[in-house]
């Protein structure tokens, strides 16, 4: 698994994602109205330079080609040492580990190479295996957010996850047994 920084060969499958129902089920936001100029847009705009304020964007490849998927650091503090966590996978690349590979990298750039504190996120209550996949990684519940979003004619709720740079060392401690 290699993550890269976007190209514009990327958007068309950003694309199926966007526009795929069951994908959408499970996200906080409306693509279905996304349009390919909106991608390269978002492509052109998607930074691999770490900036106080900014979110930082990678292709999620098996090899550094084709695209499978996008895995974000949002929202960079870097005076409170944190930023959110966000992945979306195509339906292609889903059910086969790339999401706990992909996650795995990224935490390491987030608290080896930028030396973040905390890396937070928040999903669908009903995400349950978006969820397995977060706690699998190390990220610990922290609460919910009730009646939060108003999507499809209903609310809905936010469960909101982290994971502290002593947590993510402790684990690969384990994990390496060390």
């Amino acid at each position: 698994m290699v993550l890269r920084k976007l190209r514009d060969e990327d958007a068309s499958g950003m694309m199926e994602w966007m526009h795929d129902k069951d994908i959408q089920k499970k996200f906080q936001f409306a693509a279905a109205d996304r349009t390919m100029e909106d991608m390269l847009e978002f492509i052109h705009s998607a930074s691999d330079v770490v900036e106080h304020g900014k979110s930082l964007h990678y292709a999620i490849t098996e090899d550094g080609g084709e695209y499978l998927g996008t895995i974000s650091l949002k929202n960079l503090d870097l005076h409170a040492r944190n930023a959110e966590y966000a992945i979306v996978l195509r339906k292609k690349a889903q059910r086969c580990g790339l999401a706990a590979c992909a996650t795995e990298e990224i935490l390491k750039k987030a608290f080896d190479d930028i030396a973040l504190e905390r890396v937070y996120l928040n999903v669908l209550k009903e995400n349950t295996r978006a969820i397995s996949l977060y706690e699998k990684s190390g990220f610990v519940y922290e609460g919910e957010f009730r009646n939060h979003l108003f999507l499809n004619g209903r609310y809905r709720t936010l469960k909101w996850y982290g994971i502290l740079k002593e947590e993510y060392k402790q684990k690969n401690k384990v994990r390496s047994g060390r």
